[in-house]
């Protein structure tokens, strides 16, 4: 995109719609999830969802006009995006979709959200951040809101399921990793994308060539699914979301809306998926983005 391209000239409005379209995109995601694992493995499903998202960017620089300048960035940073590759999408969505395999869609989904508590928490190590009070209140408000979905306000720790749960949690802390070392990153966000994904389609059809589960080629429904998951989770609506930030005029509104996803996630999962949406998980969904409105919340 231009400078003169009008989806880059502030403009609230146009944000807001931008935003609004992506955030119901992602409530999408979870529901998307769960049918797409139905006929296919996680690392399948990866895969084709993956690969379908490096198209996707790479129609974009076509369309930009700007595959000189990403073929020069992979060139010169190909060590550090292999890397990133390996991290997302090849390890953090396999362990996330592993997770939805392993847990109904509405535990998943809720202790996904608290990956921006944890990438507070890593800060302190890796961005040597300190950590407020409030901010420490806000994670335990949080965490608190996990420990209620995970046992189902039961306390019975024995018929919760800690695996799927644990893989949740890894998924949380990988993603906010991978955000955390992009902190520093000022290459061009959409060829910084291609890359990330180029390279973690590449480890992905390895893995899945060493794999000895058979791929389900003639099952269309499994193609629709990974299809779907990967423009809408991993392309298109990151095109939406970075178009919003971009023209925004205050990017606070624009945060506000993402606490709009997960209780939309919830009543697609009910509707669709016919999950049976707990008052736990409401609750502790709640506590979730109450802690997450603590942590953002200006001084």
């Amino acid at each position: 995109m231009t400078a003169t391209d009008p989806f880059v000239q502030p403009n609230q409005k146009r944000a807001l719609a931008f935003g609004l379209a992506a955030v119901g995109l992602w409530s999408t995601v979870a529901t998307a999830f769960k049918i797409a694992l139905e006929y296919l493995t996680p690392l399948h499903l990866l895969f084709l969802a993956a690969a379908t998202s490096t198209l996707i960017f790479l129609g974009l620089l076509l369309w930009q006009g700007r595959l000189r300048e990403t073929l020069q960035l992979g060139r010169h940073r190909w060590v550090f995006y292999s890397l990133q590759g390996a991290l997302n999408p090849f390890i953090y969505y396999w362990v996330l979709f592993a997770a939805y395999d392993q847990l109904p869609a509405q535990q998943a989904q809720a202790i996904n959200y608290t990956w921006a508590i944890t990438m507070a928490l890593l800060a302190v190590p890796i961005l040597k951040q300190r950590l407020s009070v409030r901010e420490l209140s806000a994670m335990l408000i949080a965490y608190g809101g996990v420990v209620l979905i995970a046992t189902g306000g039961h306390w019975n720790f024995q018929q919760t399921n800690w695996f799927g749960i644990g893989l949740a949690l890894i998924s949380t802390l990988l993603w906010a990793s991978y955000w955390l070392i992009n902190t520093k990153n000022t290459d061009p966000p959409i060829p910084a994308m291609f890359w990330c994904f180029a390279f973690g389609t590449l480890f992905l059809a390895v893995t899945v060539a060493i794999d000895p589960r058979p791929f389900p080629w003639q099952e269309w429904r499994a193609w629709a699914a990974a299809a779907y998951v990967g423009v809408f989770e991993m392309g298109l609506t990151f095109l939406l979301w970075l178009t919003a930030m971009r023209t925004a005029e205050k990017t606070s509104q624009l945060s506000m809306l993402i606490f709009l996803s997960p209780f939309i996630s919830l009543i697609l999962i009910y509707f669709i998926l016919d999950e049976v949406i707990q008052v736990t998980t409401l609750i502790g969904l709640s506590l979730i983005c109450l802690g997450l409105y603590l942590q953002r919340k200006p001084k």
